[in-house]
């Protein structure tokens, strides 16, 4: 107050340290916040608002039950942590035994978002002078740490936020696949990596908790198909909704999707439908967890599979029948100029510059990517000083460079999309080719009675015998030498698409074919190989090598 002689005093050392020391805090507290984030990610891409609240915070409140971590009677116990004041700086102390509280801290208290509350309580029964863990701002990381109790309580992991997202999509039908949602993490449209950063100020991070929130690179697509399996067995999950055709996962709707992708003629998708209806996959395709031997289909994978089926019934694909029948639809095109026939020969020549050009591009992107954190972690807080002096020289030396080449640092940001290419011709805007979508496939079809039929009677398959899962995987490697080039070369063309490994779309066309030619009885004359593309001798190896 203006003109008055009272002096105030204040004292800043204790305001300081408890600054500095942050308010107590779970793992599973820091999670809720990550998953909230990726949930409103997704929400900003067109995902129905019911996904957030009525799905994928049911499922986080289960997992927090299943793992007892929150609305339980029985809390896990998190073992002993050597412990030190808030007001102390020496960094031990006498060990004490801790347990859990039986409800972390509401989310109200942390995000302001009641629905994602897990218990209502308060985190407690630590210390009563407010006591921490010595090697992390977390209270309870070392629980996190420990192989035994991460295998048998299923504790979360970044990876698992991933595959509950993932899980939460499915049951509300969303048309998001994994594939789509890996690609989304990649281009930065859901927060992964560094997703630690949006946490409060608050809530301090050190030490261990680098270890369990650090990302140092983004899970394969088979890694997160599987944590999301065992994510729904662990959590005791009912039957999923049926996937109907009114939903875009439908393998009848996701492979026209794919289709699209991949500028192939429209004519196509009737054919990819019949050998669903052979195969028995037009009914409804769902998830049941707690079933013996049911395991969580790739919608994705499996609908690339069934293109590459049809591509192989219409032009066999063993390098010399697709050739013969481009050019028999090259010259009925040169005698009609108006023919509109598909020429696979072309459509190989466009999609292999456009693929060319986007591996490339995502090859520099992935260079210029930034992925040191604005926040960085420090494993002590002696290290602190060390840990910002190393960001601020790589901070500057980025900016050198940058100034050199001439090049932005981080790649140009682009709204997400479900597709890698887009095909036209004209205008002012920039197409990856010609489309042909529009193109007929008469010249690799024949009319035959009431019925069009394919016009070669052949198609080739490896052996389909199945393997025994816990005694044997994928034989891709060493079958794919033995492999038409043009077959190899149109998995590699969807295994860029999805993001997978090209076994996995191979393993996946096997699994379809079994189903195609054990109960299709009109079907095409099958051989277990394609001729001359493999010799004898080497195809006796492969039989004897591969179980299948």
């Amino acid at each position: 107050m203006v003109g008055t002689s009272r002096v105030s005093s204040i004292s800043k050392g204790t305001r300081r340290k408890k600054l500095e020391q942050g308010r107590e805090w779970m793992v599973c507290e820091g999670f809720q916040f990550i998953l909230k984030h990726q949930a409103e990610a997704l929400l900003a891409m067109g995902v129905c608002p019911q996904f957030k609240d009525d799905v994928l915070c049911q499922f986080w409140r289960m997992y927090l039950q299943k793992s007892r971590q929150a609305y339980t009677k029985n809390p896990v116990h998190d073992g002993k942590f050597r412990l030190r004041s808030q007001g102390s700086g020496e960094s031990d102390g006498a060990p004490e035994s801790s347990v859990m509280s039986d409800s972390m801290m509401s989310a109200s208290e942390t995000d302001g978002d009641g629905d994602w509350a897990s218990g209502g309580g308060s985190v407690s029964g630590h210390t009563s002078d407010g006591a921490s863990s010595v090697c992390s701002g977390s209270i309870d990381a070392v629980s996190y740490l420990t192989p035994r109790q991460r295998r048998s309580q299923g504790l979360m992991s970044m990876p698992k936020t991933l595959a509950l997202c993932h899980l939460a999509l499915l049951w509300a039908r969303e048309a998001i696949t994994l594939a789509d949602l890996l690609r989304f993490v990649n281009e930065g449209h859901i927060p992964y990596v560094n997703a630690y950063e949006d946490f409060p100020e608050e809530m301090k991070l050190y030490g261990r908790d680098s270890l369990i929130f650090r990302v140092e690179s983004i899970p394969s697509y088979s890694h997160l198909h599987k944590e999301a399996q065992t994510l729904a067995v662990f959590l005791e999950l009912p039957l999923f909704p049926p996937i109907t055709l009114d939903c875009l996962l439908h393998p009848s709707l996701l492979t026209l999707r794919y289709l699209t992708e991949a500028n192939l003629p429209d004519e196509l998708h009737d054919w990819v439908c019949r050998i669903m209806k052979k195969a028995g996959m037009e009914s409804s395709v769902t998830f049941e967890p707690m079933r013996s031997r049911s395991s969580l289909p790739h919608y994705d994978v499996q609908a690339a599979a069934l293109i590459i089926i049809a591509m192989k019934l219409l032009f066999k694909l063993d390098d010399h029948t697709e050739w013969d029948l481009s050019n028999d639809a090259s010259d009925k095109n040169k005698e009609n100029p108006d023919g509109n026939r598909f020429n696979l020969r072309w459509w190989y020549r466009a999609m292999q510059t456009a693929l060319t050009t986007a591996a490339r591009r995502r090859q520099d992107n992935i260079a210029r990517k930034y992925w040191k954190p604005q926040k960085p972690l420090y494993t002590s807080k002696k290290d602190k000083s060390v840990v910002l002096k190393r960001r601020r020289i790589a901070e500057q030396l980025q900016l050198s460079f940058q100034k050199l080449s001439g090049s932005p640092v981080a790649p140009p940001s682009t709204p997400p999309s479900s597709f890698c290419f887009r095909w036209g011709e004209g205008g002012e805007e920039v197409w990856d080719g010609p489309s042909y979508h529009h193109l007929t496939l008469d010249s690799s079809v024949r009319q035959r009675g009431a019925s069009l039929q394919p016009a070669n009677p052949e198609y080739w398959h490896p052996a389909l015998r199945a393997c025994k899962p816990r005694f044997c995987k994928s034989h891709y490697a060493e079958v794919e030498v033995t492999l038409p080039r043009m077959y190899v070369w149109l998995l590699d063309l969807f295994s860029f698409l999805l993001g997978v490994k090209p076994g996995c779309v191979y393993e996946e066309v096997l699994k379809v074919e079994r189903c195609f030619l054990g109960s299709s009885k009109s079907q095409p004359r099958a051989r277990a190989t394609p001729r001359k593309t493999q010799p004898k001798k080497r195809h006796k190896q492969t039989s004897k090598t591969c179980s299948r």
